[in-house]
């Protein structure tokens, strides 16, 4: 490893999310880290939905249950400068529940003790995204965060798998609710009621592969026959998809809540009869979703393609496959328990390689600054000035199920790097005018400041150029 100095820099930004002082990481910085591991911080914030009572607290608000699950059919929200926005005929209470799950997150991320595990919140986040691009998922998607990742992050990743694969953001966001057995007593009631005819019927009459394909795709085993030098992933057909998605049949999101829960399964819809995929055969009925999921968590595929993902993020963007065959191994070997896999990865000597090659995003980007500048909320509203504004990484708003990416070159365009510039010039003459960018730069980057860069801040015209170069150096885009 590198020296002690540069290990508490690494520490606090490439597993954390940046510092205004490295004395908080200590002189253990791995220790600092492992006792980081553990569920997620409680959101902190004005959140109108429990996370003890999911969709049921929302109708304790008073906030129309239709509104929060959408029509069947919903029309897509509006865009505006390649974010999502809400649509224009959505309930106020409704866009009040977006905006407060998102600045909810947004201050969590800003002012915890935790940043490790917070990482680690965004990381799963983003890997069983679900979007308020669709209008179905929106005054969801922040009950996704805290009811099926925040208490599961470093738990057994079969039970991260169930809770987010089952969670009505989920299943809203995939179209299960739109997935019905070809064989099953509701399909086969629906078609005897046409008569034979072509005339078409409202309710679903087959399935939907949305849901069991990104399950295998995105969330366990990866692309078909991926992997690279990574690999292999994959090791399925497009068979088995379509088995796993009539096992997926009946799991649907209530509407309205039914007893406090938000999912449920509907026997009238599910396909009857018996499923072969992967080489085995699951019985027909709710409890073989639960048999499937369990084989792919435990798949050699899925240890290789988390483990791939997680060297990713923290380590380059092209990670070493030594580190990767660590991560894939612990993942195995524990059963798939990710607190041990997060030890492994902090245990790593690839993970403190000194070169920070990986790219914060937008969102790392304006998380960090608040952090290291000291929270100011006025920066979370909604505006141009905002964490939320032209960066082009709203919460909750990525603009697939694959989620936002995850590498440099996807956030490296020219006008990408402009919009940074400008909403840093703009954080700058906002900030306290008795901000010391000379000393917060070493004080927060330490051993990573380069001569170069404490030379240019040094010879600034004044506070707010010192502090916009601070910003946009290399030392502290990059982690």
């Amino acid at each position: 490893m590198t020296s002690a100095p540069l290990n508490a820099v690494i520490a606090a930004h490439r597993f954390g999310l940046g510092e205004a002082r490295l004395d908080v990481v200590g002189n253990d910085p791995a220790g600092w880290l492992k006792a980081q591991i553990g569920p997620a911080d409680r959101p902190v914030g004005r959140l109108l939905a429990s996370s003890q009572q999911g969709l049921a607290a929302y109708t304790e608000q008073k906030v129309p249950t239709r509104a929060l699950l959408g029509d069947p059919m919903p029309k897509q929200p509006a865009m505006a400068g390649g974010r999502a926005m809400p649509a224009a005929d959505d309930p106020p209470e409704l866009r009040e529940i977006v905006n407060a799950d998102i600045q909810s997150r947004l201050l969590t991320a800003a002012q915890t003790r935790r940043p490790f595990a917070e990482r680690l919140t965004l990381f799963w986040a983003n890997h069983f995204s679900v979007s308020i691009l669709k209008s179905t998922v929106r005054g969801l998607a922040g009950a996704m965060e805290r009811e099926a990742i925040r208490p599961h992050i470093a738990g057994n990743f079969e039970t991260l798998l169930r809770a987010a694969a089952t969670h009505p953001s989920m299943l809203r966001y995939l179209d299960n609710n739109a997935s019905a057995g070809p064989h099953s007593r509701t399909v086969q009631r629906n078609l005897a009621r046409r008569g034979g005819t072509d005339k078409p019927v409202k309710r679903a009459t087959g399935l939907n592969e949305n849901l069991a394909r990104e399950i295998m795709e995105l969330h366990t085993l990866g692309v078909a026959n991926g992997g690279g030098s990574y690999g292999p992933w994959g090791g399925y057909t497009q068979a088995d998809v379509t088995a796993f998605a009539a096992v997926l049949t009946g799991w649907r999101a209530t509407d309205p809540p039914r007893n406090g829960q938000a999912g449920y399964f509907e026997p009238n819809v599910h396909e009857p009869g018996p499923k072969r995929l992967l080489g085995k055969t699951y019985p027909e009925g709710p409890e073989a979703l639960n048999m499937v999921l369990h084989d792919l968590a435990t798949h050699p595929s899925t240890a290789r393609f988390i483990a791939t993902k997680l060297a990713r993020h923290f380590v380059a963007d092209e990670p070493p496959v030594s580190l990767v065959d660590k991560l894939a191994r612990s993942f195995s070997g524990s059963g798939g328990d990710l607190a041990a896999v997060y030890r492994t990865l902090i245990d790593a000597p690839e993970s403190w390689d000194p070169a920070a090659r990986k790219l914060k995003t937008p969102e790392e980007f304006g998380i960090s600054t608040l952090r290291v500048l000291g929270v100011a909320e006025r920066h979370m509203a909604q505006g141009k000035d905002s964490v939320l504004g032209s960066m082009g990484q709203r919460p909750m708003s990525a603009p697939s199920p694959a989620g936002w990416p995850d590498k440099a070159e996807e956030w490296l365009g020219p006008d990408a790097v402009w919009k940074r510039v400008e909403w840093a010039m703009r954080i700058a003459e906002r900030a306290d005018p008795q901000t010391d960018a000379r000393a917060l730069a070493r004080a927060s980057l330490g051993a990573r400041l380069s001569d170069t860069t404490e030379r240019q801040i040094e010879r600034a015209a004044d506070g707010q150029q010192a502090l916009v170069l601070l910003l946009m150096s290399p030392e502290f885009q990059r982690r």
